[in-house]
């Protein structure tokens, strides 16, 4: 599992951007990025600081995912013989199961998706899983296991009207179970942000 060794929002005030959408965001109250220096003009950015920048921001939305795997994500999106890069990249982001149980809206945010898959909260197809990068696929099942289902945070998050679930996953909330239809791809996923996976495939390009 990812080390967090800084505060996720900190992300948002470094982007300069609200990435998921929240309403804790610090960046609704300061717009300005973290630390003293913080409040400077921004200075223009270099056409590599804006790749690597978009490559943050995505990087980052999915629980701030380690570099390493991330290439690792990258480079089979470039292989695959179907679709563009773009698209292939946000499908396999998109299969994780973190990003699925986050999805289907059983917890209020994608690190505590990741917790709540590590911590066996989570059966694919009647099976627990316990690996947040598990990759599901068309056609399976993800639940929330049947003593998990009477956990706070799961029935909060089920009943809050912060974000709608996407159309390629179909949630039953009273049994806590969703159904993975589909692999999306770029203008399906319903990002808070703009997210640019072309730029992030120019930053891997150089």
């Amino acid at each position: 599992m990812s080390k967090r060794l800084n505060s996720k929002y900190k992300i948002d005030r470094r982007m300069g951007e609200n990435i998921w959408g929240r309403p804790k965001s610090p960046i609704n109250q300061r717009e300005y990025g973290p630390g003293e220096h913080g409040q400077r003009r921004r200075g223009k950015l270099s056409d590599y600081g804006i790749q690597l920048r978009a490559k943050q921001k995505l990087k980052g939305y999915y629980g701030n995912i380690q570099e390493k795997q991330f290439r690792r994500i990258y480079d089979e999106a470039e292989r695959m013989m179907e679709g563009n890069t773009g698209d292939n990249l946000i499908g396999l982001l998109e299969r994780r199961l973190d990003a699925v149980v986050y999805r289907a809206k059983f917890v209020p945010t994608v690190f505590a998706a990741r917790q709540f898959v590590n911590h066996g909260h989570v059966k694919v197809n009647g099976r627990k899983v316990t690996i947040p990068s598990y990759r599901v696929k068309p056609g399976d099942v993800i639940e929330v296991r049947e003593k998990s289902r009477n956990i706070p945070m799961v029935l909060e998050a089920l009943e809050s009207p912060e974000r709608d679930v996407p159309d390629y996953i179909e949630v039953d909330p009273k049994a806590m179970k969703a159904t993975y239809l589909r692999i999306p791809v770029l203008a399906d996923v319903p990002y808070p942000v703009q997210m640019e996976p072309n730029l992030v495939i120019e930053f891997y390009s150089r």
